[in-house]
């Protein structure tokens, strides 16, 4: 029984072989016939001077130079603040990113305001000054009718953080 099925797959196999090619040869023997083309030459290569990196009391210049190192072509000075508490409890706003989260009204408690903050998922959160939120280690410093200001906190691509200002504003 295998060898009978074993033979039928065979003759099956061996059918397909059996095709018209002349269509393929011709087209071959065409492609013959055509005149050869120029082949362009290589171009040359530029070549480059060599230098030798001679230090002499110059910067490494595989370090990078915190003077020079701004954020998105920013020249600006640099300077190391100290890294984010990451013992610090997480507040729950910290978990969604600022452009997640709309400033959606104020309160005046006890003399003291409070920002009214609509996250993601439109769950409102009640901030005051010293609070954080954002995914960048934000720091509330000050809150206005119409808008809050906040510190974060970001690597500065050197190893380091730095502080950067951020705002939000009162939804429409």
């Amino acid at each position: 029984m295998r060898i009978i099925a074993l033979a039928l797959a065979a003759g099956v196999v061996l059918t397909g072989c059996g095709r018209d090619t002349s269509d393929l040869e011709r087209y071959i023997a065409e492609v013959h016939e055509r005149p050869a083309s120029e082949i362009e030459p290589i171009p040359q290569m530029r070549t480059f001077d060599r230098v030798t990196y001679e230090p002499a009391g110059r910067r490494d210049p595989f370090t990078p130079d915190r003077r020079s190192a701004g954020l998105a072509g920013i020249a600006e000075e640099i300077t190391t603040e100290p890294p984010p508490d990451h013992d610090r409890a997480r507040e729950p706003l910290e978990e969604f990113p600022l452009d997640g989260l709309r400033m959606v009204g104020t309160l005046e408690l006890a003399g003291e305001r409070w920002a009214l903050i609509r996250d993601s998922e439109g769950i409102v959160h009640r901030v005051r000054a010293g609070n954080h939120m954002g995914s960048n280690y934000g720091r509330i410093v000050e809150i206005t009718e119409t808008r809050i200001e906040l510190i974060e906190q970001v690597p500065d691509g050197t190893g380091g953080w730095r502080d950067r200002r951020a705002s939000m504003a009162m939804a429409d």
